[in-house]
């Protein structure tokens, strides 16, 4: 049995890739190192987002400690933050935010002169580093006489009336989304295992028409299909299978049990990722998987210690 070897060489293929949203198949893995991959998405790959809030002038309906917490939580492109370093570990500065390792400033001054309410959105926000910018400012354009679309409009900070003002410095920091979840790159992050669907064709074809076109309906999702030309029952789209097994239970009380089986394959899994935006969803996954590599040499480098001081101690006994 010491000659067994347990590795496995796991597979990815890309179905659909887009900034935002993307879709893989992970295959010859187990569902261990799919739920490690879709944990560290969710809460280790570091982004950057609003941390630190000095507020000089605040006149607004809103108290200081809502404005910084809806500045947090507004997502910043975060292309550079596995590079940037952590606040806490960074020697080149006191957490002033005045450093080109750890921090990006950002500066909103505004204030409200007509009798129109006016908005003051994440477009407001001025960006030291014009690397890094709210995600639904990068890109932007206005119309032709300067205003905005109502689709793009920044994302809502406060409202002012006439009068009020508001003026304040902000300090974005490196983080992960296991500290607080502003850093937290992923809006969603879901897997699940391929369903292998078996239909038995010889107990289907005891079915009438009508029976078949009853069983077919009986599943809440549109997993199956009857071929109005050969009339049979036929696999249109698995993965759209919910392991609700309505469809078995159908079949059961049909009087026909074993009309159908369904399968998880155990090493197969289809993960759906959607990003925030503060970086792509394909940089978010590759991310992951260096992440989750990291991990893995750590545990490999204890181990190692761990064994070489176990030899040690034993020649040190013989001695």
């Amino acid at each position: 049995m010491d000659n067994v070897s347990y590795q496995r060489f796991p597979t990815v293929r890309i179905r659909d890739m887009k900034d935002e949203v993307m879709k893989f198949e992970l295959r010859d893995t187990d569902a261990s190192v799919a739920n490690a991959l879709r944990r560290i998405m969710i809460a280790e790959v570091p982004t950057l987002a609003i941390d630190l809030v000095e507020i000089e002038t605040n006149s607004s309906v809103l108290n200081d400690e809502f404005l910084a917490h809806r500045l947090g939580l507004i997502p910043l492109i975060s292309d550079r933050a596995m590079e940037m370093r952590l606040s806490r570990d960074c020697d080149a500065c006191d957490g002033d935010g005045r450093c080109d390792y750890c921090s990006i400033e950002f500066h909103l001054n505004v204030k409200c002169t007509s009798e129109q309410t006016l908005d003051v959105t994440s477009h407001d926000l001025q960006s030291s580093d014009p690397d890094v910018m709210p995600v639904d400012s990068a890109g932007r354009q206005a119309d032709v006489n300067g205003f905005d679309p109502p689709e793009n409009r920044g994302i809502l900070i406060v409202k002012l009336r006439k009068g009020q003002e508001l003026k304040l410095r902000a300090i974005a920091r490196k983080g992960i989304g296991k500290d607080h979840a502003k850093w937290s790159p992923a809006a969603t992050v879901t897997f699940q295992y391929e369903p292998d669907i078996h239909i038995n064709e010889a107990l289907m074809e005891s079915l009438s028409l009508d029976e078949k076109q009853e069983w077919v309906e009986s599943s809440p999702t549109k997993v199956f299909e009857l071929d109005p030309i050969s009339q049979q029952v036929v696999v249109v789209d698995p993965e759209a299978y919910t392991y609700d097994e309505e469809v078995i239970k159908k079949a059961e009380a049909m009087g026909k049990p074993g009309l159908v089986e369904i399968y998880s394959k155990e090493d197969s899994f289809i993960f759906t990722v959607e990003s925030t935006g503060a970086i792509k969803a394909s940089q978010m996954f590759i991310n992951a998987i260096e992440i989750l590599k990291s991990k893995l040499d750590a545990v490999r480098l204890s181990f190692d210690t761990e064994e070489a001081d176990d030899q040690f101690g034993e020649l040190g006994a013989h001695m």
